[in-house]
């Protein structure tokens, strides 16, 4: 029964795909090309989710596009440079490596390093700061010490 519940619980949480049955194309090729391309396509709407998930009408209306464009005879790249040209480069889940996209590919490896050269820097300091002993205090340092203390 335990096993039933969580076999039940896992098929809930899995994603909900939004394409409804009269979207779908005839084709299984093709419908299979269409949904891969809906996988990699941002609803414009919903903004965190693929057009292939999203119930959003736009979305609706970018899948239908998206199997036209595919029943015309257009490639994979075709139709996505046509929805970037329509939308801009947000509309890809993985936006393009460009000039204007590199500072998005290029900060998490600047991070990385940055954080990576930090640790090092810190555990460098660390070590030498352990192996120094501080010098003892003079003895004009212990009075000066002694006649604050005391005050």
């Amino acid at each position: 029964m335990r096993a039933l519940i969580l076999a039940l619980s896992l098929l809930a949480a899995a994603p909900a795909h939004a394409v409804l049955p009269g979207e779908r194309l005839d084709d299984p090729a093709l419908e299979t090309r269409a949904r891969a391309l809906s996988q990699d396509l941002r609803c414009m709407v919903c903004q965190n989710q693929s057009i292939d998930d999203s119930d959003a009408p736009l979305a609706r209306d970018l899948r239908l596009l998206v199997r036209e464009r595919l029943k015309a005879g257009d490639s994979d790249r075709q139709v996505t440079d046509f929805l970037v040209a329509r939308y801009g480069e947000f509309v890809l889940m993985r936006p393009r490596l460009g000039w204007h996209t590199l500072a998005l590919w290029g900060a998490p490896a600047v991070f990385l390093i940055g954080g990576v050269g930090y640790l090092a820097f810190a555990l460098r300091r660390r070590r030498t700061g352990e192996a120094t002993q501080p010098e003892p205090l003079s003895d004009e340092e212990k009075r000066k010490l002694d006649a604050a203390l005391n005050g």
